[in-house]
């Protein structure tokens, strides 16, 4: 697989232009609230485009399309896109005007306040080790794809990736990564339609063979209310079932929109916690939208390659890469590549961002602040502390971004070295937190007796629990997120009842 010289060109001109972007979005970042949180000024539409293109990376954008190709492929994917809209109103009724309220620059910091500060720094750690794991497979993957493309060695595809997303990231901060977002969704979406469109003009019979094709191999199939009576706890088992799809997939965005920094930060960012509202609401009607599009794209392939050129995959995620660089026309391979590469660099530049707000927020800032108290003679307000301090602390997210950025190049090629089982497992224990860190702010937000302690022994349980259930079971992956936050809502309550509280720490 190879693409011309041409295309490689658009292809190297846009990742050139996504840096030149970051760089002049950040020439003027002088303190921390901007370079972490746009200065609290961005637009509920640039959120909305952020979110979306964040939670869209190289494997969503070849994998969906995958789904429906397979020879029992079909659309049910879209039962979890309804469960997301669902938890996307819960996260913006309940969750975003808590948030929001004082002046945060961590989601973890709200533990802090109800629990004590080893909560909040246990949380962040869980956030922090488990995103730059997943983000550092997400980026192998994505090097893969490069690899392909560009017939250069796969540690090569995975430095350049990560340099590029490290470049424009360190100079423009959340208001670059947002930018760049909303300009890479509207890139990787015109691919995904223009695709579609070459695809169907294959086709004789144009849409109504499509059509035709989708009706009958059963490929439109929707909902699936089955819970088959020959198994035991089979609507556990089934991956895209109504009740998996709608219900886990809604707790799972309780989890992932609720609770994981990556996505709290955009609502940070925004103007006001409407403009945050609006913005989480909308980004879950889009997603619908945009799985629709990349399933009938997938189906669209599948009709493609056995009415038009029979063809047979290995792996289902590898036709649409295919389709790209054997059948579009010269110039169109460019961008739906840049494309694809978009959807990586939105995730990846997103993840360094917030890792680095996390760091600084919950680590970082609050041993700066004990130290410079123990070394002086009174108190200092953290505001204030805060305020004294921001040009350092600018100065350390910088610095942190480049090193998340490197620990996450380190993760993708050693994954070069792992199997496919052991990246996808690793892959599967990344998600474990959207449950765990749902399960701990719903003990803090219904619960008054629960204390620290207690919500320690909750997080550790939750995740012993999900290793159990993830390598000794069958249950399948939209439970994770519920299972998780049962476990560690209700371990965490009975130990607070059976436990001292113990004194607090509130840093």
């Amino acid at each position: 697989m190879a693409i011309s010289f041409f295309d490689l060109a658009v292809l190297v001109i846009y990742m050139l232009a996504m840096v030149a972007f970051g760089i002049w979005v950040g020439r003027d970042q002088k303190d921390l609230a901007g370079y972490l949180l746009g200065g609290r000024s961005m637009p509920w539409w640039s959120i909305l485009g952020s979110i979306v293109a964040t939670e869209t990376s190289t494997a969503t954008f070849l994998s969906v399309p995958g789904i429906a190709f397979a020879v029992d492929g079909d659309m049910r994917f879209l039962q979890l896109g309804m469960g997301l809209v669902i938890g996307r109103l819960i996260v913006a009724i309940v969750l975003v005007p808590l948030f929001r309220r004082g002046e945060i620059y961590s989601a973890y910091e709200i533990l802090a306040t109800r629990f004590g500060g080893s909560s909040k720094r246990f949380a962040s750690l869980l956030f922090l080790v488990t995103r730059n794991l997943g983000d550092g497979l997400r980026l192998f993957l994505a090097g893969i794809a490069l690899e392909k493309v560009l017939s250069v060695d796969l540690v090569s595809c995975i430095v350049i990736l990560g340099v590029f997303t490290i470049v424009y990231t360190f100079f423009g901060g959340i208001k670059a990564v947002i930018w760049s977002d909303c300009i890479q969704l509207v890139v990787y979406m015109v691919g995904g339609v223009l695709s579609l469109q070459i695809l169907v003009n294959y086709f004789p019979g144009g849409w109504q063979q499509l059509v035709e094709f989708g009706q009958e191999t059963g490929r439109f199939h929707v909902f699936d209310f089955r819970v088959r009576a020959t198994e035991t706890f089979s609507v556990l088992t089934e991956p895209f079932t109504f009740w998996s799809g709608v219900i886990g997939g809604a707790v799972l965005t309780l989890g992932t929109h609720g609770t994981d920094q990556m996505i709290v930060q955009r609502y940070l960012a925004a103007r006001s916690t409407v403009d945050a509202q609006r913005a989480v609401v909308a980004s879950g009607v889009v997603v619908l939208i945009q799985f629709a599009l990349f399933l009938v794209l997938g189906v669209a392939l599948a009709c493609f390659y056995s009415q038009i050129h029979p063809r047979a995959f290995e792996h289902n995620d590898e036709v649409f890469a295919a389709f790209i660089v054997d059948y579009l026309p010269v110039g169109l391979v460019g961008i739906t590549l840049a494309a694809v590469f978009a959807a990586a660099m939105s995730t990846l530049s997103s993840s360094l961002n917030s890792s680095a707000s996390a760091a600084v927020s919950d680590f970082y800032q609050p041993w700066l602040l004990a130290r410079y108290n123990r070394s002086s003679d009174k108190e200092t307000d953290e505001k204030s502390f805060d305020r004294e301090t921001s040009g350092n602390l600018l100065g350390v997210s910088r610095k942190l971004t480049i090193a998340f950025g490197l620990i996450q190049i380190g993760i993708g090629i050693g994954a070069s070295y792992l199997s496919s089982s052991v990246i996808s497992d690793a892959l599967a224990i990344a998600g474990f937190t959207a449950g765990i860190l749902l399960g701990v702010f719903l003990l803090g937000i219904l619960t008054t007796s629960a204390h620290q302690r207690g919500a320690l022994i909750g997080m550790v349980s939750g995740m012993v629990v999900l290793t159990a259930i993830k390598f000794g079971t069958a249950v399948a992956w939209p439970w994770f997120a519920i299972i998780g936050s049962v476990t560690t809502f209700t371990a965490g309550y009975i130990a607070s009842r059976l436990i001292p509280a113990g004194r607090r720490a509130e840093n």
